[in-house]
């Protein structure tokens, strides 16, 4: 990339956040992943806006992250420039019953700061590892409960730079799936209504679903969470188990033994090992039971 692409970045952004040659593995969940030729970390609305315009303008290739929670890097990097919306853009705001955030903003935080205002209804986000503008673009869920139950509307970026508010019911949220990743709309900011409910009683429920994670998920390795969507009628961590592949291994990647839903780094696995052993595991539980399972995990750059 050219170095006057840098130097009008740094224009929109400060050169302070703005990285060159950034690992990814810095910045994925799965901690795998070469360089981004440039790395931003926008600290406003209009710096997102700047940024998208310039490169839409230029026809340099970006791609938003928040945590990089559900993403998969390749070996070779990203040929262009990531825009990571994380924690310059984590401000939260609660009044009264109602929670508005930026999208940078943890899950983790504001299921805390919910807890502290005595709300209850975002428990069941405690523990996503993810963002809040990510959560809002897969509807993101766990242990019976989604975005699309507390959400009341975005603000989100459009591809032509407008800055628009959509209300639930025009969000078209889905199972892991709704109208701003089909639009390719960039969240700004959500809000959310929660309610009032006992302090003791949230941070309890909250603590049975940690115990919970912490019993039946691999969290003491890097991962993506569930690496597979869950097909209609079953489970996609079942079906790989009864395919035998419990710990099936592909250099530094394995099929988890403690939760075969999903891929870890056991340490020193690479992108092409990930990518490798989930397309296997897609191929041999099709062949034995007729199910094609589709990731969950996004992929970025060339695998």
């Amino acid at each position: 990339m050219e170095q006057s692409t840098y130097h009008e970045l740094a224009e929109i952004v400060s050169k302070e956040r703005i990285k060159i040659e950034e690992p990814m593995s810095r910045h994925t969940t799965f901690r795998v992943g070469g360089p981004a030729e440039l790395f931003v970390m926008p600290g406003t609305f209009d710096e997102v806006r700047g940024t998208v315009e310039f490169c839409r303008k230029n026809r340099v290739p970006y791609y938003i992250v928040g945590n990089g929670s559900n993403l998969l890097v390749s070996d070779e990097g990203y040929q262009g420039v990531i825009i990571q919306l994380g924690k310059e853009l984590g401000e939260i705001r609660i009044e009264g019953d109602s929670v508005t955030a930026q999208a940078g903003a943890r899950l983790s935080v504001i299921a805390n700061q919910a807890m502290e205002a005595e709300l209850t209804g975002f428990e069941f986000a405690s523990g996503i590892p993810g963002t809040l503008g990510g959560a809002c673009v897969m509807n993101a869920g766990a242990y019976g409960g989604e975005m699309r139950e507390v959400l009341t509307e975005i603000t989100a970026l459009t591809p032509e730079g407008d800055v628009i508010r959509i209300p639930k019911e025009q969000m078209e949220l889905g199972y892991r799936t709704s109208i701003v990743s089909r639009k390719e709309y960039i969240v700004l900011e959500a809000c959310m209504q929660l309610k009032k409910g006992n302090r003791q009683e949230i941070q309890a429920q909250m603590e049975e679903l940690r115990e919970m994670r912490v019993s039946k998920q691999p969290l003491e390795y890097p991962s993506a969470g569930s690496t597979f969507k869950r097909p209609e009628g079953y489970f996609a961590g079942k079906l790989i188990q009864d395919a035998g592949l419990r710990g099936f291994t592909v250099g530094g990647a394995q099929v988890s033994e403690k939760h075969c839903g999903f891929v870890i780094n056991r340490g020193g696995a690479t992108a092409k090992d990930v990518a490798k052993l989930m397309s296997r595991v897609s191929e041999i539980v099709e062949e034995k039971f007729g199910v094609k399972l589709e990731p969950e995990v996004k992929r970025l750059g060339v695998f």
